[in-house]
């Protein structure tokens, strides 16, 4: 199963965006379902690379790095400098000029 740009969480959350919650969430919990029966059948849904003991452990993965504090997990990253690269075109991109000084 791929989780990261997941079409049907995407759907969702357009239907969420346009106030109807009830498709957000009937196709919310049809992306929950098939991500159990993933896990089920042992398919690895997690995008880290890294050997940790927490690999797939998507609940207590986050609970470390939400209680350090100190970094994102792995599988966040991508995410966030998506987004980070969004903001950095409001300034076409300058931040790149500060971060060599």
């Amino acid at each position: 199963m791929i989780i990261d740009n997941n079409s049907k969480e995407k759907e969702a959350m357009q239907a969420f965006h346009k106030g109807d919650r009830e498709l957000g969430y009937k196709l919310q919990d049809e992306f929950v379902q098939e991500l159990r029966e993933s896990k089920e059948k042992g398919q690895d849904h997690c995008s880290c690379q890294k050997a940790c003991k927490y690999h797939g452990k998507c609940m207590e993965c986050v609970a470390i790095h939400r209680a350090h504090r100190d970094h994102l997990p792995n599988c966040f990253r991508n995410m966030i400098n998506e987004r980070i690269e969004k903001l950095s075109q409001l300034t076409e991109h300058s931040i790149i000029d500060q971060i060599k000084k």
